[in-house]
């Protein structure tokens, strides 16, 4: 399983549902360019691109079609190494990752707006200031790490018709109390083949590639990659697999 994090984390977040996942699963943590312990490069922070460099990693480290699962950022990740490389994965979790910008509330937009290299100063008793300070390979880089994230998060995106198209078994997950609305991820099920028709006595009318959805009661955005439900869904989807 190749674990990927969200914004302005890294892949030590997911450190309370990581027993739960790795217990019968190898767990390989990634940190997304600029996060955690990996440097960044002379590029935008571009989900294309870094799901690229996760499917080199997949290459590199001989795995054969693994799981990827991700979490908001991690989650778009996820999503377009299947999207550009589906012969790399064998299944994929996208949890939390709307498919285009439009899909968010309006406050958030605003607030994402706001987010630059300004704010570094404002976020030093935050955990992911304590989190790069600690671990980041040039910890003074941090505010150039809000600007790149504020930049990208300012980019219209919609992989509504890639998405269409997924030709991997995709769980898609979100909080009840997401950053989208529980409606954007039924319709993006939908373009899955999801949420159609009744699913038929043995389950013969669900989705035709194997696609699920799971929306995770009591949760938000804030929350949910910590949550026991999060990895009970999960390793569901991925054990279905056998």
């Amino acid at each position: 399983m190749v674990l990927l994090h969200g914004g302005l984390g890294s892949g030590e977040m997911f450190g309370p549902i990581i027993p739960a996942l790795a217990d019968h699963h190898q767990v390989i943590l990634v940190d997304l360019q600029g996060h955690g312990r990996t440097a960044d490069v002379d590029r935008p922070l571009d989900i294309r691109l870094m799901a690229d460099d996760v499917a080199a990693l997949i290459d590199h480290l001989g795995l054969r079609k693994p799981a990827v699962v991700g979490y908001s950022l991690g989650g778009g990740v996820a999503l377009l190494v299947a999207i550009r490389h589906p012969e790399k994965v064998g299944r994929l979790v996208a949890a939390s990752a709307h498919v285009s910008r439009d899909a968010i509330y309006p406050e958030m937009l605003q607030q994402q707006g706001q987010v630059s290299g300004a704010a570094a100063e404002f976020m030093k008793d935050t955990p992911m200031y304590e989190l790069y300070q600690r671990v980041a390979p040039h910890p003074e880089h941090f505010p150039k790490l809000l600007d790149k994230i504020g930049e990208a998060m300012a980019q219209d995106f919609d992989f509504s018709e890639d998405v269409r198209g997924l030709q991997v078994p995709t769980l898609v997950v979100a909080a009840d109390a997401d950053m989208a609305p529980p409606s954007h991820y039924v319709e993006v099920f939908k373009l899955l083949d999801g949420g159609l028709r009744d699913g038929g006595w043995q389950g013969e009318a669900r989705p035709k590639g194997g696609h699920a959805l799971a929306i995770l009661p009591g949760l938000t955005h804030y929350d949910i990659f910590l949550s026991p439900l999060f990895a009970a869904v999960t390793l569901a989807f991925l054990d279905q697999e056998s």
